[in-house]
């Protein structure tokens, strides 16, 4: 028995897998579809323990005629800082290193590896949140990037034996989802995810002529009203993370109101949050609860923006391959099923999800049309059935969304 938990837990997906995993994320997700471009400079942020991948990430940059700059991170090193750290060490913000650095890539790729996902468990949250809120400067400069269309990112799981664990599957099942979800079984992947591109444009397109004022989601486990307006577009399938399968955009705001009971747990600072309820008035959580982890989510909410909805997601369970819970936002949000999956973000909204031009805009402008700005950005997932009611600005109003996919 201890053989077989050591040969699963050392499992290693074939280097073929990880070429084709690295041709998805330097050759399709980047450039918003079109892959990177010579000359261009790609930033790559892999854990230590994803090496074989930060190999091929390189290999494939190159090959595209670009230039990669490949962080190796520590992983395991979080614990001690946080216990050791002041708050002036907490809260350090190298300035000019990362608005130098900001500056000058024009390409992010980012894999999550978390070999202990409960490294954190025992550390003051709050100490958590400063470390990130003190970060926030870097983030922004690289959204005003990101409007100008001067930089894209996409984000990408390294399976680990820990996750694997939580969620009841030995390593090599929980590469096999990742396997499956990101088409690294077809012949051409960037093949596959071209066409599910191409149903998400459709759907896309629909939902933005439609002129949605707001939409009401019913069902057994949420009652909410949420604003959408005239200045929103639906976003998703741009290669913003890998994989990709929801279609999103970012609500005013002050217009949500209602409550939401969410069944899939949250894994987030290291800790778990499970079974969250929230109730929301006038646009804020006035009410949240929590079976596990609760303490966690009320210092989230303490934070600036962060009791406020930054984010409204659905995923159409025709698109994903993803059949089982694997304890990673990146994948639950995305996971399919009968009713496919639904979730909002408490905290930061996406500026791209603006329909006019979004470099145009002053802090002050986005403030007033209700997109919420925070360092906090948690995606919470919810697999129980529900149905989507679109009002239009013309005083009509349309199912949207019923059993787990788009009816449009």
């Amino acid at each position: 028995m201890k053989k077989i938990r050591k040969e699963q837990s050392s499992y290693q997906p074939p280097a073929k897998i990880l070429r084709k995993y690295a041709q998805i994320l330097v050759n399709y997700a980047l450039n918003s579809g079109e892959g990177v471009h010579a000359g261009e400079i790609v930033q790559c942020m892999v854990p230590d323990i994803a090496k074989p991948l930060a190999l091929e990430l390189q290999n494939e940059i190159l090959r595209a005629g670009a230039h990669p700059m490949l962080y190796l991170t520590a992983t395991g090193f979080e614990k001690d800082f946080y216990r050791l750290a002041n708050q002036e060490q907490l809260e350090f913000f190298p300035r000019s290193f990362l608005r130098a650095r900001a500056h000058l890539i024009n390409h992010q790729i980012s894999i999550i590896a978390d070999p202990d996902p409960f490294i954190l468990k025992e550390i003051d949250p709050s100490k958590i949140m400063r470390a990130r809120n003190s970060k926030k400067p870097y983030r922004d400069w690289l959204n005003f990037k990101e409007n100008l269309n001067q930089f894209t990112w996409t984000i990408a799981l390294w399976g680990t034996a820990a996750k694997a664990e939580i969620v009841g599957l030995s390593l090599k099942e929980y590469w096999q989802q990742i396997i499956k979800a990101c088409f690294l079984d077809e012949d051409d992947p960037i093949a596959k995810w071209r066409s599910i591109q191409t149903l998400q444009l459709d759907i896309k397109e629909k939902l933005n002529n439609l002129k949605i004022s707001s939409v009401k989601v019913l069902g057994p486990d949420v009652d909410l009203k949420i604003g959408i307006g005239e200045d929103r577009c639906w976003k998703g399938g741009s290669g913003r993370n890998i994989p990709s399968f929801e279609i999103f955009t970012s609500p005013n705001w002050r217009e949500v109101e209602g409550w939401i009971h969410f069944n899939q747990p949250l894994y987030r600072y290291g800790n778990l949050i499970e079974n969250v309820e929230l109730e929301i008035k006038a646009g804020r959580v006035i009410k949240a609860r929590a079976k596990s982890g609760e303490h966690l989510l009320l210092e989230m909410l303490k934070h600036k923006n962060a009791d406020k909805i930054g984010e409204f997601s659905l995923t159409d369970k025709r698109m994903s391959r993803i059949t089982h819970v694997m304890a990673e936002t990146l994948f639950d949000e995305n996971i399919g099923g009968p009713y496919g999956n639904m979730h909002l973000a408490l905290g930061m909204a996406y500026q791209d999800c603006y329909r006019g031009d979004p470099s145009q805009l002053k802090k002050r402008d986005w403030a007033a049309r209700g997109f919420n700005d925070s360092s906090e950005h948690s995606d919470i997932v919810s697999t129980t059935d529900r149905t989507v009611t679109a009002f239009l600005t013309n005083g009509q109003s349309k199912i949207i969304y019923r059993q787990g996919q788009f009816l449009l």
